[in-house]
């Protein structure tokens, strides 16, 4: 996937947001103001996810183009080299992964105002 493809897949999310609030090459991607990726648009770093800390770890284990999260918390966050050894199946499903923990972490009222404004 290259960049632009990651960013139009973070949007298709429902309530997603984009902004720049930390300089002008990290794109960084909100659902209901949490974040859950942020995006190196100057290809620098890669993509880097929220990830179930046991899960980040066989991540890492297993792909060398999975690291601890840059400049992130480096138990809950991996960053993705964006390269052919990672798979765009699993790009998508790490995305999806890192959404949902960050969805489940809301308060019940926003999650039940989310589903309503995808069901919606």
């Amino acid at each position: 996937m290259n960049i632009e493809e990651l960013r139009t897949y973070c949007l298709s999310k429902p309530a997603v947001t984009e902004s720049f609030p930390f300089d002008e090459v990290t794109l960084v991607f909100k659902v209901k103001n949490k974040m859950f990726a942020l995006l190196s648009i100057d290809d620098a770093h890669g993509i880097s996810l929220k990830c179930d800390p046991e899960r980040a770890i066989e991540l890492r284990e297993k792909y060398p183009a999975i690291i601890p999260g840059y400049h992130l918390n480096k138990r809950l966050w991996n960053t993705i080299k964006i390269d052919s050894s990672i798979s765009n199946k699993l790009i998508i499903e790490l995305i999806d992964h890192s959404y949902d923990l960050i969805v489940d972490s809301l308060p019940k009222k926003i999650i039940e105002e989310l589903k309503n404004e995808t069901n919606g």
